[in-house]
């Protein structure tokens, strides 16, 4: 297992690679890969973690086109979300809890445009008669987010 040295704070240990490489695919046949699978996660991950577009991805990862494909190829396949749901099971078993969640709880906030912004994209809450816009959140006792923070080490 090749070890990278960490730049950013959203990379991967090697104990943290080693729990979620088996679940990224390798791509079949054709020629080999040029980039390592590992920085191509540890770019989508960086890209998470800072809301940056794909094109601002720094130029110490991959190709931010090459990047893209994988995330695209990944989701359509629903590697991201068998990453997710171990992830999820292994946070909730560790806390001592059913690895699947039986309830949640849904909310929702009114808030508040500012008045410099139009009327006509600020929106309007009918129920409070406010203007501003109403934001929803499902939430549970343990909250699982996709971060380099949340990843295991077995």
């Amino acid at each position: 297992m090749a070890s990278f040295p960490r730049r950013y704070p959203s990379d991967l240990t090697d104990a943290q690679w080693a729990w979620i490489e088996p679940m990224v695919p390798v791509k079949p046949g054709g020629r080999p890969a040029i980039h390592p699978r590992r920085r191509i996660v540890e770019a989508i991950l960086y890209l998470n973690r800072t809301g940056c577009s794909w094109r601002q991805l720094p130029h110490d990862f991959p190709p931010w086109d090459t990047v893209y494909w994988y995330f695209k190829r990944w989701n359509a396949e629903g590697t991201t979300d068998r990453i997710h749901d171990a992830l999820r099971a292994a946070t909730r078993d560790a806390a001592g809890r059913d690895p699947m969640a039986s309830a949640g709880i849904v909310d929702a906030q009114s808030v508040k445009g500012a008045d410099t912004v139009g009327a006509a994209t600020r929106g309007f809450d009918a129920g409070k008669k406010t203007n501003g816009r109403k934001r929803q959140s499902n939430s549970q006792d343990l909250w699982i987010g996709v971060s380099r923070d949340q990843l295991l080490t077995s």
